[in-house]
């Protein structure tokens, strides 16, 4: 192997290898009598990120969870959660990157499919358009870095 082989498979290397649903779900408890209300819909998002280690050297799955719980006064209208996951591989990264890559940077790759899926669902239940705002996940990964170093602290 040339040196220059050698520093070429030393070098960080990213990229996307595959984007898929892993789990996806739509419920709508209270229809038809839900549609005869008047529409004031309440939006509850969750969202969660885990990432695991595949056999395959610096191969990854992250997933991202979303569910949206969308309430009409005191009813449920609808829940629509999804799991969008990807696989990525990410070799040769210093630590922090890496964990910053699978925590913030894939996640923000992941949402615009987890959302028009979730916008999909919610059409194809009756229901009007759900577009989601843009979430942070730079400011959400900080956010739980900090967290996890002051419960170290504590």
């Amino acid at each position: 192997m040339s040196d220059n082989q050698q520093t070429q498979e030393q070098q960080p290397q990213f990229a996307l290898q595959r984007i898929y649903i892993k789990d996806l779900s739509f419920e709508s408890p209270k229809a038809p009598e839900i549609f005869k209300t008047q529409w004031q819909p309440e939006v509850k998002l969750d969202l969660n990120t885990t990432n695991t280690a595949l056999e395959e050297e610096g191969m990854y799955e992250v997933v991202l969870s979303l569910t949206a719980t969308v309430s009409n006064g005191e009813e449920t209208a609808f829940v629509a959660e999804v799991q969008q996951a990807g696989i990525f591989l990410a070799r040769n990264l210093p630590d922090a990157d890496l964990h910053r890559t699978l925590g913030a940077f894939c996640p923000n790759l992941l949402f615009p499919y987890a959302r028009e899926t979730i916008d999909s669902l919610v059409t194809r239940g009756s229901f009007p358009a759900l577009m989601l705002a843009p979430v942070n996940f730079d400011a959400l990964y900080l956010q739980a870095q900090q967290q996890a170093a002051n419960e170290t602290q504590q």
